[in-house]
């Protein structure tokens, strides 16, 4: 028979099967659940009304408030009030919140809790963000969340994979999220659905790994059922100081069988730019420069990184944000934070005139921190821009990599970095 895929073999080595083929079923044994505040309080609900009475591991939960705090209204303060005293009625280990928490899909990884090899499920649909790890994470509704929680188990449908090499040489501002943008804007928002996407090639190989967690985050946005990156010299670079248990590294058998092959070289690659109101719409910023915005958001799980604040940094240099333009810059974590702090970037953006805020996906989804208006327009580093996303169905939401965001918001347009470089 055929080898495997890095999905396949997860999945199979998870149900302790031998061998496993696209469509079959499993019931895979899980390392991490993940919720929310959003998402957590009704998983808690259903996890009481079947009965259970205890979850499967304390130490393989995870409760993170990150969607709407530091909390922005009575009902977000409940929310968080009900998770935290679940959390603490069952001992669940990983809680966070306050100046412990940050976006879940960047804080789980940094804190080791995720690692090669692992099968993880999380209520938010950017659980897919793992797979830059070389694990299989999938988002899951609130009421399979709860039966995970109780059993440490899930059943899947094995997805079928979708290969996607890169080659060619990265131009100096290009990074994951213009590689994921231009990837979507290929394959449209339905080209991996229920497939495992599958990041390869000379250019993935030479990418850290804040580029590689944004391209598996958004790979949900194509339909997928996961991104992956086979784990190597960057991988365990980030993982060894982080994780404190063991864990299996997979790659894919040379004779794996893949619904589909995508080969794309990437020299010439211009920063991307999708415009509302699905992320597919990804132009060259060539082709949108000088659409006029009242406000650039850098960060999200899907920009929210140290790399990427330094990238942004870069491009502001003594710059000021334009007038007319709200800038709001949202560190992914605590930790991100001081280290920006340390480095001196928040004061660039604070002496631009930026608006920092402490960790929280805020106005990615409409939540705080940045809600549009009707008729403004916001260029973003975070990962939709559907119709509302981000405030007022009469706003606009464009998509773009911290550079081109950065790069923006002092143009008070939309400007490629090369145009505002300092």
């Amino acid at each position: 028979m055929a080898g495997m895929t890095i999905v396949e073999k997860i999945l199979a080595a998870k149900s302790g099967a031998e061998q496993v083929r696209p469509g079959e079923f499993v019931t895979a044994q899980l390392d991490l659940v993940l919720m929310n505040d959003v998402t957590a309080p009704l998983a808690i609900e259903q996890f009481r009304e079947v009965g259970a009475t205890e979850v499967f591991d304390r130490e393989k939960i995870a409760l993170v408030a990150d969607h709407f705090t530091p909390s922005r209204d009575i009902r977000a303060a409940m929310q968080c009030k009900l998770m935290r005293e679940f959390a603490r009625e069952y001992g669940i280990v990983h809680h966070y919140e306050g100046g412990r928490c940050g976006i879940e899909h960047i804080l789980l990884p940094d804190e080791g809790l995720v690692l090669p090899g692992d099968a993880v499920v999380g209520a938010d649909s950017h659980t897919c963000t793992y797979g830059a790890l070389g694990a299989f994470a999938t988002g899951v509704g609130s009421t399979e969340a709860a039966a995970a929680m109780a059993l440490g188990e899930c059943w899947f449908r094995i997805p079928e994979s979708l290969r996607f090499r890169y080659t060619g040489e990265l131009g100096r501002w290009i990074g994951g999220k213009d590689l994921i943008l231009f990837t979507i804007g290929q394959i449209g928002v339905d080209g991996a659905r229920y497939k495992a996407m599958e990041l390869t090639g000379p250019v993935i190989e030479q990418l850290d790994m804040a580029g590689r967690f944004t391209m598996c985050n958004m790979a949900i946005e194509a339909g997928g059922k996961c991104g992956l990156v086979a784990a190597d010299v960057t991988t365990e670079a980030f993982v060894s100081p982080r994780a404190r248990r063991e864990y299996e590294k997979y790659e894919s058998d040379p004779d794996a069988e893949y619904a589909a092959t995508y080969e794309w070289d990437c020299t010439g690659l211009e920063p991307q730019v999708a415009v509302p109101h699905l992320p597919e719409n990804s132009k060259p910023v060539s082709e949108v420069r000088g659409v006029r915005i009242d406000q650039s958001v850098i960060g999200a799980c899907t920009n929210g990184r140290l790399e990427d604040l330094r990238v942004a940094a870069q491009v502001i240099g003594d710059s000021k944000v334009a007038a007319g333009v709200r800038l709001i810059v949202i560190p992914g974590t605590q930790e991100v934070y001081i280290a920006a702090l340390r480095e001196g970037l928040l004061e660039t953006f604070a002496v631009a005139g930026a608006v920092v805020s402490a960790p929280t996906c805020g106005p990615c989804l409409g939540g705080h921190m940045g809600v549009l208006a009707a008729g403004e327009r916001a260029i973003s580093t975070t990962n939709r821009n559907f119709v509302g996303r981000m405030g007022h169905p009469e706003s606009e939401v464009y998509l773009s990599g911290p550079a081109v965001a950065a790069a923006s918001a002092v143009a008070g347009e939309i400007v490629g970095p090369a145009d505002a470089a300092s």
